[in-house]
């Protein structure tokens, strides 16, 4: 009976495992995400916008994945994990690993290529630690500002 017990509990774990693999974000889910969301943006305008991002419930967030809305300043108009950060300036906002201005790169990103791939450490809303994110940076056509969206590595 022990043998069946540590058997059917193995494969529930496995199930689990997998299931959750499954659904874990990729980066096309992101880049997809963010080029979605710069779309919204250009279409509605940046109040409708920033409402739009924040709202945990939202077209905007999708499990692990959100958007984070930011103008060619630094000035974060909507973060969709921490709302409290809209309004804050982090231009000069730097890795805390690397050193790297992260925020400026994205603007540079946004401004000279339309959209591309950046790395950055920053802080996992879900599990508080910091890790390395990859994130499509998309500019929103219009405007001077950008959208972020990526995954924790």
């Amino acid at each position: 009976m022990g043998k069946l017990v540590r058997s059917l509990v193995l494969v529930g774990i496995f199930i689990f495992a997998a299931a959750f693999i499954a659904n874990a974000a990729t980066l096309d889910d992101a880049k997809a995400l963010a080029q979605s969301a710069a779309a919204f943006a250009k279409d509605n305008g940046k109040e409708k916008a920033a409402a739009e991002f924040g709202n945990p419930k939202g077209q905007f967030t999708k499990g692990e994945l959100y958007i984070t809305f930011v103008d060619f300043n630094g000035v974060v108009l909507m973060h969709g994990a921490n709302p409290a950060l809209a309004g804050k300036n982090l231009l000069e906002s730097k890795d805390p690993v690397t050193g790297k201005f992260f925020v400026k790169e994205q603007i540079e990103v946004a401004k000279t290529q339309g959209g591309g791939w950046t790395s950055y450490n920053w802080t996992n809303p879900a599990t508080k630690a910091m890790q390395l994110k990859k994130s499509w940076v998309q500019k929103v056509d219009g405007m001077d500002a950008y959208v972020v969206c990526g995954i924790f590595q």
